[in-house]
């Protein structure tokens, strides 16, 4: 039998399939031996590449994260716009794989976001933010981003764009005012201007 053009396994590839799969069936679907089926290999040829299960999951976040851009346009006076686009768009990337929100929980990339946070540092330097308040910014941004983002994330697929979902406005008649009087009507506006509080805040403090 001639050997195949392409090898069967390499770590891009089990990558790409293992997120397919997270995607389109849930994060338990993502076996080793369901992987193994879709390349027709046996299982324990993975580990000439991985070094378990675990390491394919953090191939998987790093993969995510990857995925989110990182705003070109750079204007030290419009530092807190940079910081929101950069939030907004990390955002939108962890809710286009909702099956895979948590593992960016247990599978965190330092080597892709200390770099991309060394890079911020530098920006807020240029742009007069005072240093001491450098790391509340960028690990206040981490939080508020990743916990918005597993928030809706784990929430069902037809109410992840909505406010308050299960409102019950006859028993919650204060918080029903309140979301009719929102500004920001759909969830991402308002998670920006969220974050856009948070970034005024602290640069006042």
């Amino acid at each position: 039998m001639p050997r195949p053009t392409q090898p069967l396994l390499d770590r891009d590839r089990v990558i790409t399939k293992a997120l397919e799969i997270i995607d389109a069936e849930g994060l338990a679907a993502c076996s080793l031996p369901r992987l193994a089926r879709e390349f027709n290999v046996k299982a324990p040829s993975f580990y000439h590449h991985f070094a378990d299960r675990a390491e394919i999951m953090a191939g998987v976040a790093r993969r995510i994260v990857l995925e989110a851009p990182v705003p070109r346009k750079r204007d030290p006076e419009q530092w807190i716009d940079w910081l929101v686009a950069q939030a907004v768009s990390f955002r939108r990337v962890i809710l286009r794989h909702p099956n895979a929100a948590s593992i960016l929980l247990e599978f965190v990339p330092r080597d892709v976001l200390s770099p991309r946070y060394n890079d911020a540092a530098g920006f807020l330097q240029k742009a007069g933010v005072p240093a001491h308040t450098h790391v509340m910014i960028l690990d206040g941004l981490e939080n508020l981003t990743l916990g918005a983002a597993l928030t809706q994330a784990m929430k069902p697929e037809n109410a992840r764009a909505r406010i308050f979902p299960h409102l019950a406005p006859d028993d919650e008649p204060a918080l029903a005012d309140a979301v009719r009087q929102n500004s920001w009507r759909t969830a991402e506006k308002l998670f920006a201007q969220s974050v856009r509080s948070f970034l005024e805040g602290a640069a006042a403090s």
